[in-house]
């Protein structure tokens, strides 16, 4: 057999030699004093630990964070249970069950579908937004808050009572309609906004 010793497989190969250490590299002092400073030089840099939850870190105003599923003026639910949020989910984080409204809930959905189970799995949930824009209702939403940290798995799978807004203090998602998500919205030859 005969093989070749120059046959790199790679342009980053690097040849290695054996020689000898000189007396100041035995004693790896220049090293210990290379770390030694760069050490010393972070003692006197700007503390970068923020003190959570006291200080809170500013996020970007398109800040995809926990979902929340947004009422009318009227405070009634947007929600019709249409699924198209589920299917546009690439991690099927979303499940949900549609029901028919009742004459006596008028007043709490708007549409005479709604769904009575809606859930997110958090832990699955990639937050990449793409049930907001699914949405034709704009129903759901991504906000600026966080998701809290639990100890138990099932305490993740977030339904309607985490999910719906409150009626008396409804969250503010101006930020996250932009200027081109209002005219897709708006634009009724798309044939899901009509």
């Amino acid at each position: 057999m005969n093989q070749n010793p120059k046959i790199q497989l790679t342009n980053r190969s690097k040849v290695v030699s054996n020689k000898e250490m000189t007396f100041m590299e035995r004693l790896y002092l220049p090293a210990i004093l290379k770390g030694l400073y760069i050490t010393m030089s972070h003692f006197f840099k700007k503390e970068v630990t923020i003190q959570y939850p006291e200080v809170k870190r500013p996020v970007s105003d398109i800040y995809r964070g926990l979902h929340v599923l947004k009422r009318d003026d009227e405070g009634r639910e947007r929600c019709t249970a249409c699924g198209l949020c589920a299917l546009s989910c690439p991690a099927e984080a979303i499940t949900m069950v549609a029901a028919e409204r009742t004459d006596d809930e008028l007043h709490l959905y708007r549409e005479e579908k709604y769904a009575s189970i809606y859930e997110i799995n958090m832990l699955r949930c990639i937050f990449c937004g793409n049930c907001e824009t699914a949405c034709p209702k704009e129903a759901i939403f991504l906000t600026d808050r966080f998701v809290a940290s639990e100890t138990k798995r099932n305490a993740f799978v977030y339904g309607k009572d985490k999910l719906v807004e409150p009626k008396d203090a409804p969250i503010d998602i101006s930020k996250r309609q932009t200027a081109e998500v209002k005219t897709f919205k708006l634009d009724k030859s798309k044939s899901h906004n009509k």
